[in-house]
């Protein structure tokens, strides 16, 4: 394609030369393509480009925005105010992070009446108002990252609610900043379990009493696969009521610290409880982890119903099979009828008796958990019988968390060993092959051999004589 650069004339008159516009030829989806590859090298000449045309803009705006990261609110209400001159521009996002600390906010609130950057909100209100509208605008919104000031917890949580807002979401992770860094209240964004394209959800210290989903509107078969609670206070009763409306839910983590700040209030403190809360995603969960350290065990886990649980992680083994205690023992522990991997936070061995059960249920593995392969546990030590059980399963492996690299290097170390020794046994073999030598002498021993007489005079007579002799004896053998 030939191009021709052309000479014009400025307001002053003088000369300049014009370039062709070379990438007006090509086709948009391929020139989105080359705007992709700039932006990852650097998103500053891209924006650059895009002010050369409306047609740059145009699709320079679907890379630049397709993930926004607000680290301030006044930036957040800055791009609010654009959003209502270029409403197009909210469907570009797909991938969007709040993350900013409460004392921005808070400087924001008391400056309500300044102006922010040519936007003068009339109060604080209409200002904290603008920032979920910022979010709904955004159509084609994908993953939605909150980690804001508990302020916006009413109005974010109004966009769950709607009945056409963020209607792509598939990821959410909601955090809330409260003072002295306490729960927040999910019953203020409870809508979220209901929304119909959300696959997973992530909470962070967040709080929820016994009512649960207690609305009148019950929402169908939704889509969420993976659901996270982080260092939350969930009644176990309320979680079993938010289990009941995805359709196929194949992942459940929670975690919590040893020694929570502050104390949990709805929580319950039975390992048990929660099991049986999750009980009804049983037909479809995968991957349970239950990172709860005080929760306590007092009767074995029936898991029987869970028939694609594969992975199984939790702290204690008295979780699982129930602690020792006065009464006897009327039930024994159900395992997953697919279970592949079970996995130990804590070391094993406080429990006597659970370890004799444990134990147990390895030597008659094909009867408890018939695909089993893994056990992990935490660092600690693992008590011989669990070990000596092991080990008369060729499939199942154990591994002890801290212990790989240690056993690896022991491995080298041995490999190592052997080599030197195969290399040693055969270089013995050898020398027993190769005839009796007498060893060289040296050179500062050459003299010495010298002035005794031996070496010039007797060793060739001395030599024929011994070859003389091993004639004779093998004539007289074979005779």
């Amino acid at each position: 394609m030939a191009c021709s650069s052309t000479l014009t004339r400025d307001r002053n008159g003088a000369e300049k030369v014009v370039h062709p516009d070379l990438l007006a030829a090509i086709p948009d989806s391929v020139l989105l393509r080359l705007f992709e590859a700039v932006a990852q090298q650097s998103k500053r000449d891209l924006c650059a480009v895009s002010r050369l045309n409306k047609r740059y803009h145009a699709l320079a705006d679907a890379v630049l925005y397709k993930t926004v990261l607000f680290l301030n609110p006044e930036l957040h209400l800055l791009f609010s105010e654009s959003l209502s001159r270029r409403p197009r521009r909210g469907s570009a996002i797909q991938h969007v992070k709040l993350a900013y600390p409460s004392h921005e906010l808070t400087a924001l609130t008391i400056d309500a009446h300044a102006p922010v950057h040519g936007y003068r909100p009339q109060d604080a209100a209409l200002r904290f108002d603008s920032l979920p509208r910022a979010i709904a605008a955004m159509s084609n919104l994908e993953t939605l990252d909150i980690s804001v000031p508990v302020t916006l917890l009413h109005g974010i949580g109004q966009l769950f609610n709607g009945p056409f807002d963020l209607a792509c979401l598939k990821s959410a992770s909601l955090f809330y900043q409260c003072p002295e860094d306490g729960y927040w209240d999910l019953r203020e964004n409870i809508h979220i379990f209901a929304h119909p394209t959300l696959e997973s959800l992530t909470l962070r210290r967040a709080r929820l009493d016994y009512r649960g989903f207690d609305l009148m509107e019950q929402p169908h078969a939704t889509a969420l696969k993976k659901l996270h609670l982080v260092e939350c206070d969930i009644n176990d009763d309320a979680l079993s009521d938010l289990l009941v409306f995805p359709e196929a839910l194949q992942e459940f983590v929670m975690t919590q610290l040893e020694d929570p700040q502050p104390e949990l209030e709805e929580s319950s403190d039975m390992f048990r409880d929660y099991m049986v809360a999750i009980d009804s995603a049983a037909a479809s969960l995968e991957t349970v982890t239950i990172d709860f350290p005080s929760l306590a065990g007092h009767k074995p886990l029936a898991l029987r119903e869970f028939e694609k649980l594969t992975t199984l992680r939790m702290n204690w083994d008295y979780q699982l099979f129930g602690k020792t205690s006065r009464k006897p023992r009327l039930q024994s522990v159900g395992l997953p009828p697919s279970l592949e991997t079970l996995e130990f936070f804590g070391e094993l061995g406080r429990d006597e008796e659970v370890t004799e059960l444990l134990a147990h249920m390895i030597e008659h593995l094909d009867l408890h958990a018939a695909k089993l392969e893994r056990i992990v546990v935490g660092e600690g030590t693992v008590p011989p019988e669990v070990k000596a059980a092991c080990l008369k399963h060729p499939r199942l492996k154990l591994d002890v968390i801290g212990e790989f690299d240690v056993s690896d290097d022991e491995g080298e170390e041995q490999s190592e060993k052997e080599e030197q020794g195969s290399e040693k046994s055969q270089e013995s073999l050898d020398d027993d092959e190769k005839p009796d030598e007498k060893p060289e002498a040296s050179h500062e021993e050459w003299p010495k051999l010298e002035h005794d007489g031996i070496f010039k005079d007797n060793l060739h007579s001395a030599t024929h004589q011994v070859v003389d002799m091993e004639v004779d004896n093998r004539t007289d053998t074979r005779v």
